[in-house]
């Protein structure tokens, strides 16, 4: 066998070799980069739908705020009677009463901002600088207003919401409360994250 031949033989095993372990690299370093693009367990787990039992609530309490979608506070509200004959009856002082900005769903952007009436759920967050407002449901004056009729407020920068989550016109506050996306799974459990047929 000439020196020749020896040396193309060589060559060709060298570049077959190569070729293998270059391929070989390339598939080793495609895996965990494609891979990456899923996103991760928690990451899943943060955006997850919840499911909140509200069969305990009782008219004019107010469960939560529960830390449980998307990392932020969720609150759900059982209004009583005297809470909705009262919702509507100052809408002047909002600064959105019709809920024209989309922080809602379509099928909450309603007087109520709500599937039913009585039920509001609401992601817990001053749309000014994300603080989490408090619950004031009793109708009566307070220091920081003496027409309260009820509703949110965020002692942070003095933002004022109504039993529907409505911003008041004049507060820091740019716009009204979040509703999420969510339905009703039963009469007293609640779907929190995604509407009602999209699961």
């Amino acid at each position: 066998m000439s020196e020749k031949s020896i040396n193309s033989e060589r060559r060709n095993f060298l570049i077959g070799a190569t070729s293998v372990v270059g391929a070989a690299g390339v598939v080793g370093l495609a895996v965990p980069f494609v891979g990456s693009w899923n996103p991760s367990a928690k990451a899943l787990a943060a955006g997850a739908p919840i499911k909140i039992d509200i069969s305990k609530l009782k008219s004019g309490e107010m469960l939560g705020p529960i830390q449980a979608w998307r990392a932020k506070p969720i609150f759900v509200v059982k209004r009583s009677d005297e809470m909705l004959d009262q919702l509507n009856s100052n809408n002047v002082r909002l600064a959105d009463p019709a809920s024209e900005r989309p922080q809602q769903p379509t099928y909450a952007k309603n007087d109520t901002r709500s599937i039913r009436p009585d039920v509001l759920v609401l992601v817990g967050l001053c749309t000014h600088l994300s603080c989490s407002p408090k619950f004031k449901p009793t109708i009566q004056p307070e220091l920081f207003d003496q027409e309260w009729i009820g509703g949110f407020f965020c002692p942070c920068h003095g933002s004022k919401f109504d039993l529907a989550g409505r911003v008041y016109s004049g507060v820091p506050a740019p716009s009204n409360l979040e509703v999420p996306p969510h339905y009703y799974e039963s009469e007293s459990v609640i779907v929190i994250g995604e509407d009602e047929g999209t699961a």
